[in-house]
């Protein structure tokens, strides 16, 4: 009896086996069936800084080439006119104060104003639950120590810097630190940021290039942030050919065409290694460019670190051969968050928790987009002596705009499909839209303040 009950077992387990070994297989196949995703986020890029959105003295061709071979959008928003918090609602889906990060994470405590929410399912969390290899190369800046390391939240391979701003493009410093990482092992590699970071890139691609599940590579580069230091070969080459160009204007042309070069390697390594057909291709900034170092913000006004247009229109491109139509522009309203339920739609992810942002997925794709944002929020949250700790806001309903630019300023009102670049302020002309606006937005700065953004105290 013994021995038939062992016999049994044995069976029962070699079956069980079987079935495992294939339902992982299955899913193998499910996985390599999916599309890869390149995400590509610049960094301070003004909406005006690529000859695809209007700039004259400055060359981009592989982002112009990029747009050509499929979708441009006219109206894509950053979620804030600074770094991290737009960055965590990449990876949340969430707006930056819900996520925990309504400011900068910074080196010093009493200088930092954000807190990733730990509890938050991240973009790569939710792609790893579909097959997806997950890697972060470039800068990560929501969290410089655990539990808030790219690792940690949902990479499975990271290269790159932690920071925020590097002092130098050369040392990677800041503030004398290193954060430079592989993974979680410092490095000191030698050479300017954006070369490291196009290099990394290319050799994750090739490496990728055999494995059967797919991959989401998010490829956030420091160009074209302050310090203003391209290689000289590209300033010299700047100059020669843009007579009467200011040295500040070359300085910072000669970044971001640094830049397009390295994304046009990376872009040139997918078609090497057979991979461009299936991959989805996103690119955008993080806000707006910084006026202060002769940004191009297009039409807008103002630039990086306000809520005027300036600072929160950025560009934005896709980019899937055989999917998205080439040449195709739109003037959906789009924002960060909204490129997490997007590529969760365009997985398979479904999403059981809250989120901000919604899909526009039917719009790259050349459907009829029904759900739009009924409203956009935006806000930032600073600690020097123009914010002292306090917020500014923005918030988006079908033609106004309400908005407060300094937190010892009235808000304003502006008719943006009359007046697009916020000339006319209408809060006296316009009480009750202005008053109903004010409502919506104390409702927003009421959610967000649930959410703490220091790190818990030890």
């Amino acid at each position: 009896m013994k021995s038939a009950i062992k016999k049994f077992c044995r069976q029962t387990a070699i079956l069980i086996g079987c079935a495992s070994l294939f339902i992982a297989d299955m899913l193998s196949i499910k996985a390599a069936d999916k599309p890869n995703i390149l995400v590509i986020l610049a960094d301070d890029l003004g909406w005006g800084d690529l000859s695809c959105y209007g700039a004259k003295d400055l060359r981009s061709p592989n982002l112009d080439q990029l747009a050509d071979d499929g979708m441009k959008f006219a109206n894509f928003f950053a979620n804030c006119p600074v770094c991290s918090p737009t960055r965590a609602s990449l990876m949340t889906g969430r707006y930056p104060d819900i996520a925990g990060v309504p400011g900068v994470i910074r080196t010093r405590p009493e200088d930092s104003w954000g807190y990733l929410d730990t509890s938050l399912k991240t973009l790569p969390d939710i792609l790893k639950t579909v097959g997806y290899h997950t890697a972060i190369v470039g800068k990560w800046h929501l969290g410089l120590e655990s539990p808030n390391t790219p690792n940690e939240r949902g990479f499975d391979y990271f290269h790159g810097f932690r920071g925020d701003m590097m002092d130098d493009y050369y040392n990677h410093r800041r503030h004398g630190i290193n954060y430079m990482y592989r993974n979680q092992t410092e490095i000191d590699p030698k050479g300017h940021a954006t070369d490291l970071f196009t290099q990394w890139s290319c050799d994750y691609l090739r490496d990728r290039k055999k494995a059967k599940q797919p991959f989401f590579l998010y490829l956030a580069y420091n160009a074209p942030h302050t310090p203003i230091q391209p290689p000289e070969e590209w300033v010299a080459k700047v100059k020669a050919r843009e007579k009467g160009i200011t040295e500040k204007r070359a300085r910072l042309v000669a970044l971001i065409e640094h830049m397009d070069d390295g994304i046009g390697k990376v872009l040139k390594t997918l078609d090497e290694t057979g991979q461009s057909k299936n991959t989805l291709v996103i690119f955008s900034s993080d806000n707006g460019g910084q006026i202060s170092v002769g940004a191009n913000n297009g039409p807008y006004r103002d630039g990086k670190q306000s809520v005027y247009d300036g600072g929160l229109r950025v560009a934005g491109i896709a980019r899937w051969p055989g999917h998205i139509k080439a040449g195709s522009l739109s003037a959906h309203n789009t924002a960060t968050m909204d490129i997490y339920p997007t590529l969760a739609e365009l997985t398979g992810v479904k999403i059981d928790h809250p989120i901000d942002g919604l899909s526009f997925l039917p719009t790259l794709l050349g459907k009829p987009q029904k759900q739009t944002h009924g409203e956009l929020y935006f806000c930032r949250r600073e600690g020097n002596l123009s914010y002292q700790g306090l917020t500014i806001e923005a918030l988006i309903r079908g033609d106004w705009k309400i908005l407060h630019n300094s937190p010892f300023k009235p808000f304003e009102l502006y008719n943006i499909k009359d007046d697009p670049f916020e000339k006319q302020n209408l809060a006296q002309a316009n009480k009750a839209i202005f008053n109903s606006m004010s409502v919506a937005i104390r409702k927003h700065i009421q959610n967000g303040g649930r959410v703490p953004w220091q790190p818990p105290v030890k």
